[in-house]
């Protein structure tokens, strides 16, 4: 149906008092919003026409009998998670090359009909490799909340282990679906299916996975971004790395960095005269996500035994707590 069709109808079903038939009309809208990339307006149309509903007495989002804009159907359900985020870049603690990246990515995904118009290309593949921990799965929530689009996670699970042997096709649909829904495509673990043809341990269905997944990503030229992330890039085949457009470096905090975590979560509440240095030089070692945590622990326990402060011996305790199971956890992975 044409737009003009669709305000027609949106229209006269407000003329008439057919609600049903108003907000199914006004959902088709916000779906075709959402298709052609204005991922943060397809939002407002929706959440708009939830509040509508509930005035009304109508069930609100999150009913059962409520679809999400995007939202995977079929087979697709089994290999995508869609997610809204509406995190942004100035959250994240990162170092400055990695902070100028991003904000170079971002910046030319907003300038994309510019760029493209002159013949040229904006960075929209993205390789991500460092420690866990270091902020890679929060770069595609950051990258999708900044440019208001959806967030697809593809499910490796439903990808290879399910799929055995049909892999290739689970991941056509994935890349036709990057180019029916602009988005941000997030393959988490990608050694999964990137590792080194050739390794001791390489077996002929996943030498197949990464020449499907070469051939198709080199093909890919939608306008949605793509994003492969890994712990481990050692093990990554050397003949990915030209097919992205940029590759982001990630490391564990420095003293510096972990220092501003620790205040920016927690000096709201403790006390005065917490020297955050000192307690960032505790936690030297460990990742972002696992300083968040030792903060995460502080907030909870201060919140459950009824206390508006936390002193420098909770934070002490919970950093230290943390570096402690940090390092088992390391020890068993050896």
């Amino acid at each position: 149906m044409a737009i003009a069709d669709q305000l027609k109808a949106l229209l006269k079903s407000h003329v008439e008092g057919d609600d049903e038939r108003f907000y199914s009309v006004a959902m088709q809208l916000a779906a075709h919003e959402a298709k052609i990339g204005h991922g943060k307006l397809a939002e407002e149309l929706r959440d708009l026409i939830d509040q509508a509903k509930a005035r009304r007495g109508l069930p609100p989002k999150g009913e059962k009998n409520t679809v999400p804009i995007n939202r995977p159907r079929g087979e697709l359900a089994g290999l995508l998670a869609v997610s809204y985020p509406k995190d942004r870049l100035g959250e994240m603690v990162l170092d400055n090359v990695l902070a100028n990246q991003l904000k170079r990515v971002i910046l030319e995904q907003r300038q994309a009909s510019t760029i493209l118009a002159h013949g040229l290309s904006p960075r929209r593949k993205l390789l991500l490799m460092g420690p866990p921990g270091t902020g890679k799965t929060m770069t595609g929530s950051v990258l999708a909340g900044e440019l208001g689009l959806p967030l697809f996670q593809v499910r490796l699970d439903g990808l290879i282990t399910k799929y055995m042997g049909e892999t290739a096709a689970k991941l056509r649909q994935v890349f036709d679906a990057t180019d029916r829904t602009r988005g941000v495509y997030f393959f988490d673990e990608f050694d999964a299916i990137g590792s080194r043809r050739g390794l001791t341990n390489d077996v002929g269905e996943v030498r197949r996975i990464l020449n499907s997944f070469l051939q198709m990503i080199e093909q890919d030229d939608s306008h949605s971004l793509i994003i492969a992330a890994t712990n481990h890039p050692e093990i990554l085949d050397h003949a990915l790395l030209r097919r992205f457009d940029d590759i982001l470096h990630y490391q564990l905090p420095d003293e510096t960095h972990i220092a501003s975590v620790l205040k920016s979560r927690l000096s709201h509440i403790a006390t005065k005269g917490v020297s955050w240095k000192r307690f960032a030089k505790k936690a030297e070692g460990l990742s972002y996500a696992e300083v968040v945590r030792a903060c995460d622990e502080t907030l909870k326990d201060a919140l459950m035994e009824r206390r508006d402060t936390i002193s420098e011996s909770d934070i002490r305790q919970a950093i230290q707590d943390r570096c402690q199971m940090a390092a088992r956890f390391r020890k068993t992975s050896r």
